[in-house]
């Protein structure tokens, strides 16, 4: 007979005396089932008959003052539920020695077929013949990836009236540059941007292609990943080689509470895109020469269901703000208590030449547009001063803005994660410690004049 599945019982959650700090009701917030209000002292009182012991609430607390108490009962099952645990894994334990012969075998034949695939390619995004930054950022971390790997790096440019644009990739590195000219590519279109790129992955095999995380890389690295049948791992933060010659693709996970290292192992093209600003920008040489290898793609406007009508530039409307591509930057999340008090950070940020970011909490919240929003939803930001206000720093937030420079971080809890990435930190009230630093920056910038 099988022996019965144990459920792994749950406990409730219960407040330790003394730890509460009363950080503003974070637990009573992640609460799913409204189980948690808050007495007068700002601290939790748990309703027991609506806990279902999810331990979201124990996850969030900065002070580690919720637990989850068990039922004596509930504690001997829980013993009982690890036992059947652990004797499930020995079972599939064995199961696993008795394939690893097979396993080993297969590996093998598909190691086989990937060494036929070499050299680490960029993906140049352009747009009427002006390059996208992060096209740059990617070949400087592709020249780190092509360097462990002992291959060579290389650009792939489609477009019309582009091949400048190959002696400019030469300059950040390039080694190589494929390149298909036509003015069937003057504008993007996927259809045959999506055929080109296929059609070179076809004849050369790369091992890796990198592409950045922007609309149009997004759109085209998705369609090619497809079109291949390859793996594809998005918005990643960080790139590397493993010692088995596998990139090894790190991003956020699960929300962005975790962050993972995928691998793609059996097949090739390795696939990744990145976020602009993620990766430092390499050092241009304008003395490079490369190799411009130049194909040829067989399409014809005939072949292409979209048809491009017009072309409209809003990039540089009234009221655009390019947060990403900002030197200074002040971000505000909910510790801002709303709206009406983000002039104080446009004062500062009108004093540093910067601009005005935002938290998600502040953006959901109305407080924000989501064009300013820093964070893993949100935009990439790399500028040499970041500000974070009455930001907590939840993992979502870090992975945006955690590559700038300097990061200064004001929060009144000293706890705050946002603490463990800042430069400096400040302990304290951001609406009297803000319009300080402000008063200050002026002063010296005055006296600066008056000097002169």
């Amino acid at each position: 007979m099988t022996e019965k599945k144990i459920k792994r019982p749950r406990g409730k959650a219960r407040l330790i005396e003394g730890k509460c700090i009363a950080c503003g009701a974070r637990c009573q917030a992640a609460c799913p089932f409204d189980a948690i209000e808050m007495n007068a002292q700002g601290e939790p009182i748990i309703d027991e008959a609506k806990c279902t012991g999810c331990v979201k609430c124990c996850k969030v607390c900065p002070s580690s003052a919720l637990e989850m108490f068990f039922t004596p009962e509930q504690l001997r099952l829980l013993e009982e539920y690890e036992k059947q645990k652990q004797q499930a894994a020995a079972v599939k334990g064995a199961v696993a020695v008795s394939e690893e012969a097979v396993s080993d075998e297969e590996e093998r034949e598909a190691l086989n077929g990937l060494a036929g695939y070499r050299n680490v390619w960029v993906f140049i995004e352009q747009t009427e013949g002006e390059a996208a930054r992060v096209s740059w950022e990617l070949l400087g971390t592709g020249a780190e990836l092509a360097r462990g790997l002992g291959v060579e790096l290389c650009a792939v440019v489609v477009g019309h009236n582009v091949e400048g644009l190959c002696h400019e990739a030469f300059a950040y590195g390039a080694q190589k540059a494929y390149l298909i000219d036509d003015p069937i590519f003057r504008y993007y279109r996927t259809q045959p941007y999506l055929e080109a790129v296929v059609s070179l992955i076809h004849e050369h095999k790369p091992e890796i292609v990198l592409m950045g995380a922007t609309g149009l890389g997004r759109d085209l690295a998705g369609a090619v990943a497809t079109k291949v049948k390859t793996g594809l791992t998005a918005d990643c933060t960080g790139l590397s080689i493993d010692d088995k010659r596998n990139l090894m693709q790190t991003r956020p996970a699960f929300g962005g509470n975790i962050m993972a290292t995928i691998l793609c192992d059996k097949f090739r093209p390795q696939m990744a895109t990145v976020r602009p600003h993620v990766m430092p920008m390499p050092a241009r040489d304008p003395s490079r020469q490369g190799e411009i290898i130049r194909g040829s793609c067989a399409i014809s406007e005939n072949d292409i269901l979209v048809k491009v009508l017009e072309v409209i530039d809003d990039r540089k409307g009234a009221g655009h703000v390019d947060i990403a591509g900002a030197e200074f930057i002040v971000s505000g999340g909910r510790g801002m208590m709303g709206p009406d008090n983000f002039k104080m950070l446009q004062e500062l940020a009108d004093e540093l030449g910067g601009v005005v970011g935002a938290s998600r909490s502040a953006v959901d919240a109305g407080w924000m547009p989501a064009e300013r929003q820093v964070g893993q939803t949100g935009k990439t930001v790399r500028p040499k001063i970041y500000i974070a206000c009455g930001i907590s720093g939840a993992i979502q937030h870090l992975v945006g803005m955690q590559n700038s420079d300097m990061i200064i971080a004001i929060n009144r809890d000293k706890d705050a994660p946002i603490f463990e990435v800042a430069t400096y930190g400040i302990v304290g009230d951001l609406f009297q410690i803000v319009p300080e630093i402000t008063r200050q920056i002026r002063e010296a910038k005055k006296a600066g004049r008056q000097a002169a």
